[in-house]
């Protein structure tokens, strides 16, 4: 069986395509007994869009699955997901959600957990070094994304 990990370089490979694209790099994948169903990456300032997270489009990307079949996935994302990208989480019942890192910016974990959804933090140095790179060298850029949502996400 595929651990955590191997899932997680998979989520780190869209953010680093999100990165090439020009965009912030967080990636996500949808994984389902096992084996990806989905991918997706921040998509953001490419597509100029104000819902495309990584998570949004993975789920996205997965097409309509079955009730049956949300409740046997595991979304791997990069970074600690948005109220936005919990609350989709919590509609289409994914019970687990495995995060990369949560120290650069902090969501709605909570949120999920008080939804009875598993959260597990692998604290990976490479997510998070791929997204203060991005902060540092296009702070400009991260202060516009983040002043659009507001106080719904906490900066570490």
């Amino acid at each position: 069986m595929k651990s955590d990990n191997y899932f997680m370089d998979e989520a780190i490979k869209e953010a680093k395509k999100s990165l090439d694209e020009g965009g912030i790099p967080i990636g996500a994948v949808l994984v389902k007994d096992g084996e990806i169903v989905s991918r997706g990456h921040n998509r953001l300032i490419q597509n100029d869009s104000v819902i495309l997270h990584a998570e949004m489009d993975a789920i996205e990307n997965a097409g309509r699955l079955s009730h049956e079949d949300y409740v046997r996935c595991t979304l791997y994302t990069t970074l600690s997901p948005c109220p936005m990208c919990s609350g989709a989480v919590i509609l289409y019942n994914i019970p687990k959600v495995v995060i990369g890192e949560n120290t650069t910016l902090r969501g709605a974990e909570n949120l999920l957990k008080c939804n009875d959804v598993e959260v597990v933090i692998l604290n990976n140095n490479l997510c998070r070094e791929l997204l203060e790179q991005y902060v540092c060298q296009n702070s400009d850029c991260w202060k516009n994304e983040l002043s659009k949502v507001g106080n719904t996400t906490e900066t570490l």
